[in-house]
């Protein structure tokens, strides 16, 4: 068990290719982060918990009349699409209003859906170009993530349930960079999102090069062993250290891991599976809803043992035409999106969004039954930002946009209510408020013109 400094907070249980991190422990933690009343780090709580930032994109705009809430402030009705976070009202908070404004067609012409991914976390406007020259900017998340770089293992997490694609023609003259990647590092490099479940988690949780964790793998699997037994030692020696109540959050928390891992190996039974118009590598589950659940799983362990602190999350490009026929939608996505007014295309598409806010809900009640190192909820000491790009697909709209900000942000943000802004209020504008509750703070960002109030 690697114990560098008395009062190092991230501990790791180590084996063969294992560095596997814990949570922190209230009885490993030195007084001083406990005492209240000192000014918390960047990037932590006023508690001194780590304080993390994830952003959740869907596709292709939504039903707009099922989606906009009745009224505002405490006392507005939940929407039939966001009906399935009614247990988790107390937790978030709906914000009407914001625009990506460089979503919009402009002097580039057709190209939308590249631009609503492109736009959405950098407030630039892409570069119209299918080649090697790419420009955008840095989006919200590397920023962040460069200032807090040394706080964590890992400085940012990017997942995806689509295949990777940095180069080639996709969206009217724009790069398959753009619409395929969230994240970026610069103003030409993207940061590629994992869709491999198996590969995030050998990367969390394994140790050495790329080609180490593969060779551990492979001694694992041969021995028919999980990653926990080789961390075995190291865990027993640290729940001796513990009290009661840290034991039995270590308990839980590797019940947790070694879940995750079953889930994954059974996956890998089945071997590749198609994505629509990108090829799915190989691993992931049979069906989409258990691939958006394993990969938010991996994540909630990635925030739990403060992995990082930073992440973002394509739950599916835009211009995505999967089909939803667990939920009985047949037809391609993007195809509904042009929906021209009919009803029962409509009707299809409140279907599919309401299947992407039951994600959503799963994803936040893991969160919120999670206990943090300060005894609050990883919840509590998150913003989780949720949308995308596009309000009407049909007419591929960037303003009032469907926006989800979840988590109290170590209890700084308001929550419970239904913020309506003034149209066309730059997406931009939250984004600084956040960089400021995080200890990152900065003048402007992307098209920004201001702070918003979210609190």
């Amino acid at each position: 068990m690697q114990l560098d400094r008395p009062t190092d907070r991230r501990k790791f249980l180590r084996g063969l290719g294992v560095c596997l991190t814990v949570p922190a422990f209230e009885s490993l933690l030195p007084r001083r982060l406990l005492a209240a009343g000192s000014a918390p780090a960047p990037g932590t709580t006023a508690s001194g918990a780590p304080l993390r930032m994830a952003f959740c994109y869907v596709p292709n705009g939504v039903n707009v009349e099922r989606w906009r809430p009745q009224g505002t402030g405490a006392t507005y009705q939940l929407s039939p699409t966001l009906e399935p976070l009614a247990g988790l009202r107390d937790h978030f908070q709906v914000v009407s209003g914001l625009e990506q404004r460089n979503g919009f067609s402009g002097p580039d012409g057709a190209g939308d859906h590249a631009r609503a991914n492109a736009t959405i976390l950098t407030g630039v406007r892409p570069r119209k170009t299918a080649g090697s020259n790419i420009q955008l900017g840095i989006s919200v998340d590397q920023l962040a993530a460069q200032r807090l770089a040394d706080a964590t293992r890992f400085a940012s997490l990017e997942l995806s349930c689509d295949g990777v694609r940095k180069s080639g023609a996709c969206d009217s003259g724009y790069s398959c960079a753009y619409q395929f990647n969230l994240s970026w590092r610069t103003p030409t490099s993207p940061m590629s999102p994992e869709a491999n479940p198996r590969l995030v988690f050998e990367r969390l949780f394994g140790a050495g090069s790329g080609r180490e964790r593969q060779e551990s793998y492979r001694v694992r699997q041969q021995q028919q062993r999980s990653i926990l037994d080789f961390a075995a030692s190291d865990a027993d020696q640290l729940k001796a250290a513990l009290g009661r109540n840290d034991r039995q959050k270590l308990d839980e928390y590797l019940t947790g891991v070694r879940e995750i891992e079953r889930r994954i190996e059974h996956a890998e039974k089945f071997g590749a599976v198609p994505d629509p118009g990108v090829d799915a590598p190989p691993g992931i589950p049979a069906t989409y809803r258990e691939h958006l659940k394993l990969m938010f799983d991996v994540l909630v362990l990635a925030f739990q043992s403060d992995s990082t602190r930073i992440a973002t999350f394509l739950l599916a490009h835009d211009g995505s035409n999967r089909t939803f026929e667990d939920i009985g939608v047949r037809d391609g996505h993007h195809s509904l999106s042009h929906h021209t007014g009919d009803p029962a295309k409509l009707e299809k598409i409140a279907k599919i969004d309401a299947f992407y806010t039951s994600q959503l809900a799963y994803f936040l009640g893991r969160l919120r039954d999670t206990q943090d190192t300060d005894g609050r909820s990883l919840l509590h000491n998150s913003m989780i930002v949720y949308g995308g790009g596009l309000s009407d697909g049909n007419k591929h709209r960037h303003d009032d946009l469907p926006v989800i900000l979840a988590g109290h942000g170590g209890g700084t943000l308001a929550t419970g209510r239904h913020l309506k802004l003034e149209n066309a209020t730059p997406m931009t504008n939250m984004y600084l408020s956040m960089l400021d509750r995080l200890g990152v703070p900065v003048e402007s960002f992307g098209d920004s013109t201001g702070s918003l109030a979210i609190s």
